[in-house]
């Protein structure tokens, strides 16, 4: 973030918390809603909001309510546009330091909390006296490699390498032996540094199908400390979380209040004042861990919003101007239930989730639905690009039960319209509609146990292929029949509209299907394999959505293109489907037309993802061995390894390190 001098004249305060939203729809979960209208306490004049995006949105919102006024400053990235992600400064010892030399208030811990709490060595040091449950491993800083495969062996595999000054996934590897440890020593020390300007890194046992549940704490500069439950946030990907909940379906009372009163013990260790994150570690017989403490207000924050009915920056704010807390630890409830999506302009295709950029062409929320609350920074005509977190929004639905929270979430998630860029809204459905999820069977490895050979999106069913099919051919139809209007009249004498039979040909993959259908009115009859399904809807066509009611069944599905030549993608059950529809003499003429050959990709690199080169690892003349590295891409501060496919010589190399490239972007030719 740019430097930028703060006049005199405004109030002395500067809020810097690390996530949340703008056109948010905050809704009432209890008798009294959480965020009230009427605010009488006195706190600031004027908050400076050092951050961006969803999270500037966000506090700006609670400070609305307060009667703050907000100033928000941007990075040169920014000046002249919207983007989702966020930034470290949240955390940032140094910044908190300046600012109170500066005589400005902090909102957030003193500088104390945040450097103790910020590097992994310390606190978990800290912890440990402070009686809370730790990882086994090195306490130290690992200087090389070499040192590092010492202490994986000593540790025992497999280990956790982590930036000590870490997080949101970043500066993390896995390894399971020696070879991964010296890779895993190097990516993590470069990912940290470019993330943190700190390359230091430890080593701790890596607790095997662990779940990450997460104590939201707050406390004041009085001595007072409150937990205010879990969040279970163990569908992660990369380490870096996909969907939270609170509560957690794995939590019995008892482990919750010890794992609640371990946070609190280590927040008053630190004499932390203001809300933060204890995360810890879970194993199957409910054994409890300290990970790390997050000195800052925590993405997945909003869901613990909708359960306890507290304003979690409004609470802040307070702290920080020097109240004491309005409440003891009897008052914090769990009312109902509550789930969050992170919608991320990613494709979940690629090794679920790698960064997309673009132009957002079409953006729709879907607050039209009840109990529905999006965290965002963006809006339409936002770019996504590549400097920062490709974070959209978050997605939060609340209900009285689990089951109501995920219903919300299935609806939500289907009328959630994002056009211009890949989004992973396909996984995020796919995750939360799994009989593995729906009964509460989850831990960190949830995905790659799920999808061992990696996302493909929904497979059909045979009811649901079905249902595809005679939606595609039923809108097919409907856009033929408009296509013969002017302003509403005929273009020119055709036999009767209502009740006309069609004989067409779909096809979907691979597979070829005769379709005849008949249309009377808004229902659309469809026979195909000898089934028959009746479709109705409005066919509003200018729309987005295209809600439709197909046997009975109500669907919702989005058309994101059409043409002429009967090509149709639509978005079904949150997957993007490609059908082509054919009439019978069109379909068979289509058969004689020649095929596009495949690109054969064993002996092309391509990037994957748009980012900066960072290492380039061969020269033309080389030769390279299957899986050897050949050059190193660098995407939102994650750095990512693309290997050869196969033995091969190197022709040509099209790119250098420093260089910006996009996805798809040819970068190593071979022989």
């Amino acid at each position: 973030m740019a430097a930028y001098s703060v006049s005199p004249s405004l109030k002395r305060l500067l809020f810097a918390g690390k996530y949340a939203s703008p056109q948010s729809r905050c809704f009432a979960v209890h008798s009294k809603t959480p965020y009230s209208t009427v605010y009488s306490e006195k706190t600031f004049d004027k908050i400076l909001i050092a951050n961006r995006g969803e999270i500037a949105c966000r506090v700006i919102k609670t400070c609305k309510k307060m009667g703050i006024q907000t100033v928000a400053v941007h990075s040169d990235v920014d000046a002249n546009a919207v983007h989702p992600g966020y930034g470290f400064l949240s955390e940032n010892k140094e910044f908190a330091k300046r600012l109170a030399a500066e005589g400005v208030t902090f909102i957030g811990p003193d500088t104390h909390a945040i450097q103790a709490m910020g590097d992994k060595i310390e606190s978990k040091l800290i912890a440990k006296a402070a009686k809370v449950n730790v990882i086994p491993g090195f306490d130290g800083v690992v200087k090389t490699a070499e040192e590092a495969v010492k202490i994986a062996q000593d540790t025992g595999y497999p280990v956790m390498i982590k930036a000590s000054a870490g997080g949101g996934g970043k500066g993390m590897r896995i390894a399971w032996n020696d070879e991964e440890t010296r890779e895993g020593f190097r990516f993590s020390s470069q990912e940290a540094a470019s993330s943190f300007g700190d390359d230091r890194l430890l080593i701790e046992k890596y607790i095997d199908n662990p779940r990450h549940i997460e104590i939201q704490v707050l406390a004041d500069q009085h001595g007072n400390a409150l937990w205010l439950n879990e969040r279970e946030c163990s569908v992660q990907r990369r380490n870096q979380k996909v969907v939270e909940e609170a509560p957690s379906t794995f939590l019995d009372p008892v482990t919750r209040q010890a794992m609640g009163e371990q946070a609190v013990q280590l927040a008053k260790a630190v004499k932390y004042s203001s809300a933060g994150t204890v995360e810890f570690l879970v194993d199957s017989k409910k054994n409890f861990y300290f990970l790390e403490m997050n000195t800052r207000l925590q993405v997945e924050h909003p869901i613990t919003e909708c359960i306890t009915g507290l304003d979690l920056v409004e609470q802040m704010i307070r702290v920080a101007n020097g109240y004491q807390l309005q409440h003891k630890q009897e008052d914090i409830p769990i009312n109902g239930w509550a789930i969050e999506t992170r919608v991320y302009a990613e494709d979940p295709y690629k090794s679920f989730g790698l960064p997309s950029v673009g132009w957002l062409s079409q953006y729709q929320e879907p607050l039209n639905l009840a109990y529905v609350r999006v965290d965002s920074g963006i809006q339409e005509g936002s770019d996504i690009s590549i400097y920062y977190d490709p974070m959209i929004s978050k997605l939060i639905t609340y209900g009285a039960t689990r089951a109501e929270a995920l219903a919300r979430m299935e609806d939500a998630l289907d009328n959630y319209v994002v056009r211009g860029v890949t989004h992973n809204i396909s996984l995020l459905r796919e995750i939360i509609t799994h009989p593995r999820f729906i009964s509460g069977d989850i831990s960190t490895n949830f995905l790659p146990d799920i999808y061992p050979n990696g996302f493909k999106g929904h497979e059909l069913e045979v009811d649901e292929r079905r249902e595809l099919l005679a939606s595609a051919a039923a809108l097919y139809i409907t856009t033929q029949l408009r296509s013969q209007r002017v302003l509403g009249n005929l273009r020119a004498s055709t036999t009767p509209m209502e009740c006309r039979h069609w004989e067409l040909c779909l096809e979907l993959g691979e597979e070829c299907h005769a379709v005849e259908v008949t249309k009377s009115g808004n229902v659309c009859t469809v026979e195909i394999d000898g089934v028959r399904l009746e479709v109705k809807g409005q066919w509003n066509l200018a729309s987005p959505l295209l809600p439709l009611t197909i046997n009975g069944t109500n669907r919702m599905l989005q058309c994101l293109s059409r043409d002429a030549s009967g090509r149709i993608v639509l978005q079904y059950l949150g997957t993007l489907f490609k059908v082509r529809v054919l009439s019978k003499l069109a379909a068979k003429l289509n058969s004689y037309m020649p095929e596009k050959v495949p690109e054969d990709t064993s002996s092309i690199l391509r990037s994957p993802m748009p980012g900066t080169v960072v290492a380039v690892s061969v020269k033309p003349g080389d030769t390279v061995a299957e899986g050897q590295e050949i050059c190193v891409i660098e995407a939102m501060k994650m750095q990512n390894s693309l290997t050869a496919s196969k033995q091969a010589k190197v022709k040509n190399v099209h790119c250098k390190p420093g260089e910006t490239v996009g996805e798809g972007d040819l970068l190593i030719e071979l022989d």
